[in-house]
């Protein structure tokens, strides 16, 4: 999928939302013929802004014949959506993240423990998960602090935390990814931010570095710093 922002700009012509808006209605495919006749513009024009929103990522295409009865001569090209939704957040959020961690807290509850600490657990796995597949994607080897918080940097950026590298040995996140549930209950949301970035970074086999509670209004409440700093 491409960046939804990108989807969304190419919603913003006024035929190609219409035929957007027709392709999702009908459930089935649609032919430049009649995407065409929906807005009121001629079929050359029509196949420019089609192709535009499977350029985006909005729609996908095949050849095939109405109905899939066979017919003489080539099949037609046909559009039909892509299947993808696009939700666009500024700055990012990434509500999925946290929603995936309390799906996973209230499957695998042990007996005996707190939704709280399942919740803290799922969190603690799953960012193990990602910092594990970001090593095997980069291979560094034994990481030192920086490099290890340049790794944690690029991990945490795509999933909205928006690091700021304050010092060489200190990674500040301005964007808390889970905002606005964390202003609801800041203490659960906090801590499953902690664990999450812990386990980033134990993934990541980054010894050197752990996630620091260090709250700031309007910013996450974690940053990422050399192990032992003050």
């Amino acid at each position: 999928m491409k960046e939804p922002v990108n989807a969304l700009a190419a919603l913003d012509d006024p035929s190609r939302r219409g035929m957007y808006a027709h392709i999702r209605r009908v459930r089935r495919p649609v032919t430049r013929d009649e995407a065409a006749e929906v807005v009121g513009i001629s079929r050359k024009l029509a196949a420019f802004h089609l192709d535009k929103l499977v350029a985006a990522g909005l729609l996908r295409t095949r050849y095939e014949f109405a109905g899939g009865v066979r017919k003489v001569g080539r099949a037609p090209k046909v559009y039909e959506p892509s299947g993808v939704e696009v939700r666009v957040s500024i700055p990012p959020r990434h509500h999925d993240v946290l929603a995936g961690i309390l799906l996973d807290a209230v499957l695998e509850e042990r007996g005996g423990e707190t939704a709280r600490d399942a919740a803290l657990r799922a969190a603690h796995r799953q960012g193990q998960a990602l910092g594990a597949a970001e090593r095997d994607r980069a291979r560094p080897g034994r990481l030192g602090t920086e490099r290890a918080l340049t790794l944690a940097s690029a991990l945490v950026e795509r999933h909205g935390f928006e690091p700021d590298r304050e010092t060489p040995a200190c990674l500040r996140l301005r964007i808390c990814p889970f905002h606005p549930p964390a202003a609801k209950a800041p203490e659960l949301v906090c801590g499953i931010n902690r664990a999450f970035l812990g386990g980033v970074l134990e993934g990541l086999q980054a010894t050197t570095v752990e996630a620091v509670p260090d709250p700031r209004a309007g910013e996450c409440c974690v940053e990422l710093r050399a192990a032992g700093t003050p």
